[in-house]
Formats: C-alpha cells, structure tokens, sequence
C-alpha cells in the first residue's frame, strides 16, 4: 500500500490557463457573432504574427518558455512523488499516514531526558532526526535519541527498515 499524492497543483494550473483561453475566445466570438467591437481583434493578431520570423527573439523564447512549462508539467506527471501512506509489515495489506508516522517519531525523541526540540525529516531509507538541548556537553544524548527512535520504530513495524541518522544541536561550550 503506497499511495502517491495527487497532482492537485500542476493540473489546477493547467485547468484554469486553459480555461482562461477558452473563455477569451468564446467572448470574442460572441461579440463577432453580435456585431460588436471584440476585446482582441483578430485582424491585429494576425497581422502581428505575419510580422514575425522564426529567427526572431520573441518567437524563440516564448517557444523556450513553452517547452520548459511542457517539459515541468510532464515530469511533474511521470515522476512519483512522496508516499503519502508508508506501508507497515504484518498480515494486513496496512499503512500509516506520513504525518502521523513523522509526529510520532519526533514524540519519541523528543521524549528523551534533555531533549528540548526535535525535528524528523522522512527520507525514502532515511529518518533524519535533529534534536536541540540545554546541555553543554551533550555526551550520549546521540545515543538515546537513535535507540528512542529505533524503538518507537520497531513498534510502529514499517515493511522498509529506515536507518536513523540524528544529529545533536547544543550550545556553545563557555569554558
């Protein structure tokens, strides 16, 4: 069970340039239709793009921006995106949300003694987890933090073991 988030984003925006476009040339039809002045005149665009030559600046960079908007849009749709549900081991076909998998491995190092923040980045074989303390000397925290994490990690049972890096931010040392 890997669900893959939607592309909600790239085909809003696709949706609504097209629907601008299609807007636009349905009032400027139905004002041709009743005889009235358009907002664009067909003539003028017409005769502005008869102007121009393929060697021309303008034609080579909106073709370049094209292509590039293209070229995002297609990759924004073949490539996959972040698992939005991390699959768990175990007889059932099950999985627990990216939210609450992150929240509560940052629960559990945050639950060490000395810890006073922490922050948990989920990698596709990788936690990250940076934790902040008071302590000067923040001998061992390192330690307790992964075997937190570790632990609350073989609770959870995720069907891909990650590893766990952490990384300790303590004060200056004052001596």
């Amino acid at each position: 069970m890997k669900r893959r988030p939607r592309r909600s984003v790239p085909a809003l925006l696709t949706a609504l340039v097209l629907l601008a476009g299609c807007v636009l040339v349905t009032v400027v039809t139905v004002q041709l239709i009743l005889g009235e002045r358009p907002w664009i005149s067909y003539d003028a665009v017409a005769a502005t793009l008869h102007d121009l030559h393929w060697t021309d600046l303008l034609p080579a960079v909106a073709g370049g921006v094209l292509a590039l908007l293209g070229l995002v849009l297609l990759l924004a749709a073949v490539l996959p995106g972040a698992a939005t549900v991390l699959p768990l081991d175990g007889l059932f076909d099950s999985g627990a949300a990216r939210g609450g998998y992150r929240s509560t491995l940052r629960a559990a190092a945050a639950g060490v003694d000395g810890v006073s923040a922490a922050r948990v980045k989920l990698r596709t074989r990788r936690v990250k987890v940076r934790v902040e303390t008071s302590r000067t000397q923040p001998d061992g925290l390192t330690d307790a933090v992964r075997a937190a994490v570790t632990d609350r990690l073989d609770r959870i049972g995720p069907a891909t073991r990650p590893a766990v890096a952490v990384r300790v931010r303590a004060p200056r040392r004052t001596s």
